[in-house]
């Protein structure tokens, strides 16, 4: 059964960076795949007319130590969203479980306690290849997370109007 029902107010957030304090941690282990993912989100930011000075960079060892960085960068207050990157292949040992899932659960957490949006851009792949794919031109996830990053911004400045 359909009903004619329609909401009173639709939200969306804008993906426009006017204005807006975006911070970036950046895993250094595979950094030939994170320096990929970097320079996709620092282009996608710019794209959408993010200033340069209001674009801050730190860098972690790799991406077991990201979100404790990006909950830091999101409570200090000065920043509308953080993006996290990182890039975590599988190889032949149990490295991959004790690192991947930890990340996205801390940076999930990280965002559920500080209200700041933290977006996801580690890449969890079973091989180089699968990495590379999704940090080239043509579908850059860094791209894709500094979009997402302005949008989940500007929704949350509505929600909290």
């Amino acid at each position: 059964m359909s009903s004619n029902f329609r909401a009173g107010k639709d939200v969306h957030g804008a993906v426009s960076g006017e204005g807006m304090r975006v911070g970036i941690v950046c895993g250094r282990f595979n950094d030939l795949i994170t320096n990929r993912l970097l320079d996709g989100a620092t282009n996608g930011l710019a794209v959408h007319g993010v200033a340069e000075h209001e674009v801050t960079v730190v860098w972690v060892p790799g991406a077991f130590e990201v979100p404790l960085a990006a909950k830091t960068m999101a409570a200090s207050g000065r920043f509308d969203a953080v993006i996290t990157l990182g890039a975590v292949i599988r190889g032949e040992t149990a490295h991959f479980e004790y690192v991947a899932g930890p990340c996205a659960t801390g940076v999930q957490q990280a965002q559920l306690d500080t209200g700041v949006p933290i977006i996801f851009g580690v890449l969890t792949t079973e091989n180089v290849e699968q990495a590379l794919e999704r940090s080239d031109d043509r579908d850059n996830k860094g791209e894709e997370c500094a979009r997402t990053a302005l949008e989940m911004a500007d929704l949350l400045r509505q929600l909290r109007a």
